[in-house]
């Protein structure tokens, strides 16, 4: 039997084990932490979002990063694959708005425990509290690793599923790239993805808590238009959150990487176009005529957002509403449709959901993800260069990645 040595049991390592082990492998799997699938606990707030239901143009769609690299994998072990081995192994599933995927049960630990119940079942030799620090090489051929205390495991094929580097309390702190490094692979440089942003206004700090549902938030960097969002946002302490700030965080850490002065443009009311909202405004205008500015657009917008808001506008907030011109109404049209913050940084790579960089995708086959530098090394998960939006995107990248390094690692000597 072959003896495949897999490096990490995320979401990843565990489903490339049970692959393998699937085949005849004889597997090993270690993981540094004290169980295994400890960021997986944490996912879909507890819940685990295990996949999603769209269509697979659809899935590589929403992986900005390096997603058409995917396109094999995913179409070897898709959403329905997913959901398939899950209900298999008694994990049933549902489906809830935007196609996103979760246990019946509403439960990770669920998902987690049958993966391991798996693992034990196949005979998939599960060690944790055991950090690899080596991959051990000989000609250009992997031929097993090294732990920090010094102990070899031998194997057929290596697969490297070490995760990225956030969440580090889960055990993500870049193990896999220094080692992938080490031995001559690139790794491109890891950025925060799926991370909140950082504002430079001081206001923001009054709005902490404030929730804006159906905005539209556009991405500018140097004035220039990148892309926009629709959907949920948060304010914070520090700066903004919620599901489309995550989505645009990873183009908006690329920008600030590269020096670029970056700002968001968030529209209050996209529905509405320009005329549509002074008309509405109009509306609110004349009902609350003999109240002050502040008290006027409580049917327009939360509480605390109506101070920066007229504040952006330059009208005060104890103006008498019969008293506000055209202008000035239109001024404060214009910030309920373009209210502009400026962005300073992420916040820290270790509260990121996830980790865009990584291995350098050039060097993996996308079909198989075994290394184009060293033979029967493969690659799975988070370590890779591949991130995705919330919504499913980023586990069933993994567990497409995870299966195919688990099968190929075995049939690959099956075809010589």
């Amino acid at each position: 039997m072959d003896k495949i040595v897999v490096v990490g049991a995320g979401p990843a390592g565990m489903m490339a084990a049970i692959k393998a082990a699937e085949n005849g492998a004889s597997v090993v799997l270690l993981e540094k932490m004290k169980r295994a699938g400890k960021k997986m606990l944490i996912t879909g707030k507890g819940r685990c979002n295990i996949t999603n239901v769209a269509e697979v143009p659809e899935l590589i769609k929403n992986i900005p990063g390096n997603g058409k690299f995917l396109n094999s994998c995913i179409r070897a072990f898709d959403n329905e694959d997913v959901q398939y081995f899950f209900n298999g192994i008694e994990v049933p599933t549902k489906v809830e708005r935007g196609g996103r995927v979760f246990p019946v049960s509403d439960k990770a630990a669920d998902v987690v425990d049958a993966m391991v119940l798996q693992l034990h079942e196949l005979g998939v030799k599960l060690y944790t509290e055991v950090k690899v620090s080596e991959i051990l090489v000989q000609g250009n051929k992997a031929v097993g690793v090294k732990t920090d205390d010094g102990q070899k495991f031998e194997a057929e094929a290596v697969i490297l599923a070490t995760g990225g580097s956030s969440y580090p309390g889960t055990g993500s702190t870049g193990d896999g790239y220094k080692m992938a490094d080490k031995i001559g692979h690139k790794v491109v440089t890891p950025l925060p993805a799926l991370v909140p942003l950082e504002l430079e206004e001081e206001w923001v700090k009054d709005l902490q808590g404030v929730s804006l549902r159906n905005v539209r938030v556009t991405l500018f960097a140097d004035e220039k238009r990148i892309t926009d969002m629709f959907g949920e946002m948060l304010f914070t302490h520090f700066g903004v959150s919620g599901p489309i700030i995550l989505s645009l965080s990873r183009k908006t850490a690329q920008l600030l990487e590269e020096g670029s002065f970056v700002e968001l443009m968030i529209d209050l009311k996209p529905a509405l176009s320009f005329e549509q909202l002074d008309a509405r405004v109009l509306r609110d205008f004349e009902k609350y005529q003999r109240k002050e500015m502040k008290n006027a657009l409580k049917d327009l917008l939360p509480g605390r957002l109506i101070p920066p808001i007229l504040d952006g506008a330059y009208i005060e907030p104890d103006r008498m509403v019969n008293s506000i011109t055209k202008e000035e109404r239109h001024r404060l049209i214009n910030v309920l449709k373009g209210l502009l913050v400026t962005v300073t940084k992420t916040r820290p790579i270790a509260e990121a959901i996830v980790t865009a960089g990584g291995v350098d995708v050039k060097e993996i086959n996308p079909k198989t993800m075994e290394s184009k530098l060293i033979k029967n090394l493969y690659f799975a998960g988070e370590v890779v260069d591949v991130d995705a939006y919330t919504g499913g995107y980023n586990l069933q990248a993994a567990f497409s990645m995870g299966a195919a390094a688990g099968n190929w690692s075995v049939w690959n000597d099956e075809e010589e």
